[in-house]
Parts: C-alpha cells; structure tokens; sequence
C-alpha cells in the first residue's frame, strides 16, 4: 500500500488516465469497427467509478497537503485530455512534491 499522499493520487491518476485510454482507444473503436456497443458500456462505467475515485482523491489531496488552485485545477483538467494525468504525473515528479 502507498502511504505517501502523492503517491495515492499518482496510482489513482494513472488508473484513472489508463481507463480513459481503454475508453477511448479500444472500446470506442470495437463499438465503432466492429459492432460491440458493450465495449463502451463495460468500459465507459469503469472509466466513469474511476473518475469519481480520482476527484475524491484530488480532494483528499487539497485537504491533506493543502494543494495550490493550481495543481487542483491542472489535476482536474488533465483526467478530460488523453494521456493528460500521464504528462502531469512528469511535473509531480520533478515538483517539490515528490518523495522519493
């Protein structure tokens, strides 16, 4: 288990980021491509739970650490751009708020 708060909201925003990415590029596309709407509907329900996790951690987060308006408001706005919580999860590591 991750202790360090940063590192809970890292794994939740990587979760959350992988889930988009199955959303959008392989339940989309058998949706689409092949005819298998329940590819988006199995995926686009996971992605929607993992969503809801990951703003209740970036709550977490603002409350426990005391995050600036920034860093909640570039966490929110990444999980709505694929690959989004990945190139944010790059600044986190090189911000004074990673623990190695």
């Amino acid at each position: 288990m991750i202790k360090d708060t940063i590192g809970q909201f890292r794994l939740m925003g990587f979760i959350e980021g992988a889930s988009l990415l199955v959303l959008l590029f392989i339940a989309m596309p058998l949706k689409y491509a092949a005819g298998i709407p329940e590819a988006v509907r199995i995926a686009g329900s996971l992605h929607g739970f993992f969503l809801i996790l990951y703003l209740f951690v970036i709550a977490f987060v603002t409350i426990k650490i005391k995050w600036s308006f920034i860093w909640v408001l570039s966490s929110v706005a990444v999980a709505f751009i694929p690959f989004g919580n990945f190139i944010l999860d790059r600044y986190l590591v090189k911000s004074s708020y990673h623990h190695p």
